[in-house]
């Protein structure tokens, strides 16, 4: 009995004495590089074992270094991965190059189209990685983001397609995707004409809200307000604009495909 409680003590004291570290992501075709220290007693490292996607690592953790080669578990690029590092409590291993699992944009669009109507399409090929696209639409001078949709981190080819909302006269618009670099990866620009009537905005002299009309009507339109100073205070989508916490003074309104001036009287 005694021999069977020092044993059971024994065993106790080893599982409370281990921990885990884990990490995941995507697979990029890289492998994972682990520091590893010796234990605290000096006997042996840190790592006792290394599972990916629940399969056990085979041996490759008694260095001081070692390598997590994902090839030994014929997982194809773009799947996604869980690694769990057991190892003493009494120490901590590291990982060196965790950025390798973070998804890259890697697509290439093979064809992209555009009706009449604001209906972007669009194929893929080469992702590796679930990324968002985003839709940008070139309107008051610059670049607006007006829709987004999740990609599918395959090979592919992907196909997708995503409704915006269209400005009045010519319209251009390009998909996008950034990934942990925040660098832009585009697609090139398609452009389409609408038929919508060009948006009016009244009055000049402001003072509680600005309104947007078409051939007399109210109409649904994107705006931004700035100061005199660059700064925007108010954006959003409507058929007016509360302007009665403005202050008294210049203003300019991007709406539909334009920028105009305004006064807050």
């Amino acid at each position: 009995m005694r021999i069977l409680f020092t044993f059971c003590l024994v065993l106790f004291f080893q599982v409370i004495a281990n921990a885990t570290l884990s990490i995941e992501g995507t697979y990029q075709g890289k492998n994972l590089y682990v520091q590893n220290p010796e234990n605290e007693d000096g006997f042996g490292f840190c790592v006792s074992k290394v599972t990916v996607n629940g399969d056990v690592m085979p041996g490759g953790t008694g260095t001081s270094a070692f390598e997590i080669d994902f090839s030994l578990f014929n997982i194809a690029i773009g799947e996604p991965l869980f690694i769990v590092i057991e190892h003493s409590e009494s120490c901590k291993p590291k990982i060196l190059n965790p950025e390798v699992l973070l998804p890259r944009s890697t697509f290439v669009v093979t064809a992209i189209n555009v009706n009449s109507d604001g209906k972007i399409s669009w194929t893929t090929t080469g992702e590796k990685g679930k990324l968002p696209f985003f839709v940008e639409q070139y309107r008051w001078d610059k670049w607006v983001q007006v829709g987004e949709i999740q990609g599918k981190g395959t090979i592919g080819p992907n196909n997708y397609e995503l409704q915006i909302a269209p400005h009045s006269g010519e319209n251009t618009l390009r998909v996008v995707q950034i990934d942990h670099t925040d660098e832009k990866r585009i697609s090139k620009e398609v452009k389409f004409k609408s038929q919508i009537p060009g948006v009016q905005k009244s009055p000049v002299i402001v003072k509680t809200s600005i309104q947007f009309t078409t051939n007399g009507k109210p109409v649904e339109t994107k705006y931004e307000i700035f100061d005199a100073y660059g700064n925007i205070v108010k954006k959003g989508s409507g058929t007016s604009v509360d302007c009665e916490n403005l202050l008294k003074g210049a203003y300019y309104i991007n709406f539909d495909n334009k920028t105009e001036k305004f006064f807050r009287g």
